[in-house]
């Protein structure tokens, strides 16, 4: 009864988010009915004690990531610089490989530090273009920009700012360019087969006649781009660059500055308490702040009068974003904290602790719980809040480098984590104005390539000892 009463919550809440109701209401709801139907004497102390707790701690580590990657994410739009990165693109590849461009353009800006949620608004109205003049019908644009935004850029290849990325390095002591070789071999992968498959359905689509679709019948159609005076591409292309070069070099910066903690006497009445940092836990997360800082400068250096013209408006809609973004996953990981309270999640964790190797343990825990919270970062944080210290221990003992745990825990939260009820699922799909139905399938297709680029992963490093 206990493992229904959790599976129950699980199922209500992916429902709840396929409806697209908010999660932010009704996680602490299906959290709370369960403990109810637990233990009701528990109902209150779990929610100010735990679920509270829990999402508040996920706040105070990850919001100002989100909040100065959707701040940058939109800067490189309202200066153009999106623009003419997506413009040269389709000039160096041609309009004829429309879907690698889109790939290449999510590519480069979800590598570059902009929000993968920013990068739906951004890159949506000129694949629509793309695709409507190479009459490739509109249903694969999702999987198209999936594949870019949400795979390989968004937790494989080392050094990505993205929080997916960022996550483990809490737990592992470790940084986001953990594991280099493994991320870029699960990188290749997943860009190979996924661009076999959009290009497979290409065929299929172009052989039954199916062109782009009924421009009466067809929803959210951007206006047709007609051009404008862009930024020379060099110069739009030039944050990004900045964003990951800084954050590789503060990485090794920050704790030769400041060692492995800091400690410090706050300037207030009376006798304050020393407050002490351990640095090594957030330092990655302050290189990759640092980096979306200078990123920022940079924009606002090269597009000083395009970005000031509509900075107030433009940034009070990013920061909503980063809002609305940041408590969806803190109310999934107090959430996830409180079913992993619950007795019947001890049935869960007793199934996944049987599985005796190591990295496929750690990497089916964390791709399950993505897949069940509908998130990858919401996923992973509660696994590795949950189990960490267990998947340390048992990798210890197997002689597997930290390295290796963070970048197969940073791709499994990114596996099965685009189900229906994911939030940047639900998002792409309002975006272009499709339904589940129309262009789930593509999605779905590449979740399922994602999600075995980590057991690639994981084969390669046991057929190869590399890191």
């Amino acid at each position: 009864m206990s493992f229904l009463i959790v599976l129950a919550a699980l199922c209500f809440l992916m429902w709840i988010a396929y409806r697209g109701h908010s999660v932010i209401l009704f996680a602490p709801v299906a959290a709370l009915g369960a403990v109810l139907l637990t233990d009701p004497s528990l109902v209150a102390p779990m929610f100010t004690g735990l679920f509270m707790d829990k999402m508040v701690g996920f706040l105070k580590l990850y919001f100002p990531v989100f909040l100065l990657g959707a701040v940058f994410g939109k800067l490189i739009e309202i200066s153009g610089f999106s623009k003419a990165i997506v413009a040269a693109t389709i000039r160096l590849f041609g309009a004829d490989r429309a879907m690698f461009s889109i790939v290449v353009v999510c590519a480069l800006l979800t590598y570059g530090g902009v929000s993968l949620f920013v990068v739906v608004f951004a890159v949506y109205p000129f694949a629509a273009e793309l695709f409507r003049q190479s009459d490739i019908p509109k249903r694969l644009i999702p999987g198209t920009i999936a594949l870019g935004a949400f795979t390989f850029t968004m937790d494989a290849l080392p050094g990505t700012p993205q929080i997916q990325n960022i996550i483990p390095s809490t737990f592992f002591g470790t940084n986001s360019w953990a594991a280099p070789v493994l991320g870029c071999i699960g990188a290749v992968f997943i860009l190979i087969v996924g661009l076999l498959y959009l290009d497979w359905r290409r065929r299929g689509a172009r052989a039954a006649g199916e062109g782009y679709g009924d421009a009466a019948a067809l929803q959210n159609e951007p206006a047709t781009f007609a051009g404008a005076t862009l930024a020379n591409p060099l110069v739009a292309i030039l944050p990004l660059v900045l964003v990951g070069v800084t954050n590789k070099l503060f990485t090794g910066l920050i704790p030769k500055f400041y060692g492995s903690s800091h400690e410090f006497v706050p300037a207030a009445m009376g006798k304050a308490a020393p407050v002490v940092q351990e640095v090594s836990k957030v330092a990655a997360i302050w290189a990759v702040e640092g980096a979306l800082l200078v990123g920022i400068a940079t924009v606002l250096a090269f597009a000083w009068k395009p970005v000031t013209a509509s900075f107030a408006e433009s940034t009070r809609t990013a920061i909503g974003g980063a809002l609305l973004a940041a408590m969806n996953t803190a109310s999934e990981y107090g959430f996830g904290a409180v079913i992993a309270a619950l007795p019947g999640f001890l049935v869960v964790a007793g199934a996944l602790a049987a599985i005796p190797n190591p990295l496929v343990n750690e990497a089916v825990t964390i791709t399950a719980l993505a897949g069940i919270t509908g998130s990858a970062s919401g996923g992973m944080s509660i696994a590795l809040a949950a189990m960490a210290e267990t998947f340390v221990a048992n990798a210890n003992a197997a002689g597997i480098p930290m390295e290796v745990l963070h970048r197969v825990a940073a791709m499994a939260s990114g596996g099965m984590d685009t189900l229906p009820h994911n939030g940047a699922v639900i998002t792409l799909l309002a975006v272009t104005g499709l339904s589940h139905r129309q262009a789930y399938k593509d999605i779905f297709a590449i979740t399922v390539i994602k999600t075995l680029a980590v057991f690639v992963v994981i084969a390669a490093f046991y057929l190869t000892g590399l890191v």
